[in-house]
């Protein structure tokens, strides 16, 4: 099967169009209408098995839709070749659940592989060190390159796996409960990386979470280049572009902004803005 003509609109990066996934019998998602723009930044919350992670395994490709179509920057994916989804993916970088790290690999040899094993980068081979060490400079692990993910921190391996997701510098990153298992500390650090590179890049944002601090940090700070770190800004004069959507039982039941979250008196919706001191 070849891919279907482009149909989304200019700048579209992702888009869902009445998406149905279904395992056996069960409707993991349900006729689910989704579109990301360039530089948009969306927080996916839902409980357990809500279908958040289907979600983004669907925007990758990893799981095809039973029903509705999916665009990826423009060009429709549910029906298209595994070797010509590969090519696509180059272009998106995800950060799967506890950091998805080769146990066998070197720190150096795992941000590497994406350059390694995607060929459409075409990375020349003298451009990989180089690339590998600022991916990690950019997450302050740059001293890490000889050692394996064994040796290092939950939180440290979490900053490698952005390090590595981030290396292709893509225009799309998705992200899998970043900060899943982590202290508020640690977890805090790794939503300040990834202010910073959507900040710095402009990059396209996905991130599904059970924390509601993890959207409120990205829909309230900004990454200051000037001062290297966080700046809180006001929501309703920066543009941000930050929105929320909540997932329930593979539907989506809320799409908006923090303010509109938060106001929502629904008691499933509602609760995933009261949970501060998770």
């Amino acid at each position: 099967m070849t891919a279907a003509p482009a149909s989304t609109p200019t700048g579209s990066v992702l888009r869902f169009e009445n998406v149905t996934v279904r395992f056996g019998d069960n409707a993991v998602l349900k006729n689910l209408n989704l579109t990301l723009e360039e530089a948009d930044t969306v927080v996916i919350l839902g409980s357990a098995g809500s279908g958040k992670t289907v979600l983004l395994k669907t925007a990758l490709g990893l799981i095809r839709p039973d029903e509705g179509s999916v665009y990826l920057f423009g060009t429709r994916t549910d029906g298209m070749r595994e070797e010509d989804m590969v090519e696509l993916r180059s272009r998106l970088g995800i950060l799967f659940q506890e950091g998805g790290l080769f146990d066998s690999l070197t720190i150096e040899e795992n941000v590497a592989y994406p350059l390694l094993n995607q060929k459409s980068l075409a990375c020349p081979p003298e451009d990989v060190l180089p690339r590998v060490t600022e991916a990690l400079r950019f997450v302050e692990l740059a001293h890490t390159l000889e050692k394996v993910p064994s040796e290092l921190s939950g939180g440290m391996r979490r900053r490698v796996g952005i390090a590595r997701a981030i290396v292709t510098q893509p225009a799309l990153l998705l992200y899998d409960s970043p900060t899943a298992g982590l202290d508020p500390i640690t977890a805090n650090t790794i939503m300040a990386l990834i202010a910073k590179e959507r900040d710095l890049r402009r990059t396209t944002t996905a991130i599904a979470t059970h924390r509601y601090q993890d959207g409120q940090l990205l829909a309230n700070y900004r990454y200051n280049g000037d001062t290297a770190g966080l700046q809180a800004v006001d929501p309703a004069r920066d543009d941000l572009r930050t929105r929320f959507i909540v997932l329930k039982d593979g539907e989506l039941v809320f799409e908006g902004t923090q303010a509109e979250l938060e106001a929502n008196t629904d008691s499933y919706i509602s609760k995933f803005a009261k949970r501060l001191s998770e």
